[in-house]
């Protein structure tokens, strides 16, 4: 079994004229929702050592992914970057996480919308209308090597600030 935790960035902030997409922050929200969902994880026992863990390249997927390893504790040098993460389509997405390491059971990727949305409904029978800021989902694939995942497999939770605040 190879499980996968896609999480899309926190919120980020529009408040700087004249900076590029690829670069703009998370705002103050977006900043306490990464730290709401990343402890709701570590609570749920989540063992994070055999973890593989891998980013956009955009400055709010990257400081989201470093939130969730910090309260992980997963040291900042085990997030990976990928450029090909960055704005990635469902089969964009599907690519990269298939060229994960098979030492690792469970992988955890930062991205964008609405590549993971469509990458959910893709791959599970699932209906997500949308995967929000700082939403994740986590779904499970019956197979032993990360190149075999594909359609098939099951939505094991979904879960967003918005939920997990009420």
């Amino acid at each position: 079994m190879k499980t996968l935790y896609l999480i899309r960035h926190a919120k980020s902030s529009w408040s700087i004229d004249g900076i590029e997409d690829r670069d703009r922050p998370l705002k103050g929200r977006g900043i306490r929702d990464a730290h709401l969902v990343s402890q709701y994880l570590r609570e749920e026992s989540i063992n994070a050592d055999y973890f593989s863990m891998c980013s956009s390249p955009a400055t709010r997927a990257l400081h989201t992914a470093l939130i969730f390893a910090k309260n992980l504790s997963v040291p900042a040098s085990k997030v990976a970057i990928d450029d090909e993460l960055y704005h990635s389509s469902a089969e964009e997405i599907l690519a990269v996480v298939r060229k994960t390491s098979d030492m690792c059971d469970a992988a955890m990727y930062f991205a964008h919308n609405p590549g993971i949305t469509d990458f959910v409904n893709e791959m599970t029978s699932a209906s997500v209308r949308n995967v929000p800021t700082t939403g994740v989902v986590i779904v499970r694939f019956d197979c032993q090597r990360w190149e075999d995942i594909g359609p098939g497999a099951d939505l094991i939770q979904f879960e967003y600030p918005k939920r997990l605040k009420n």
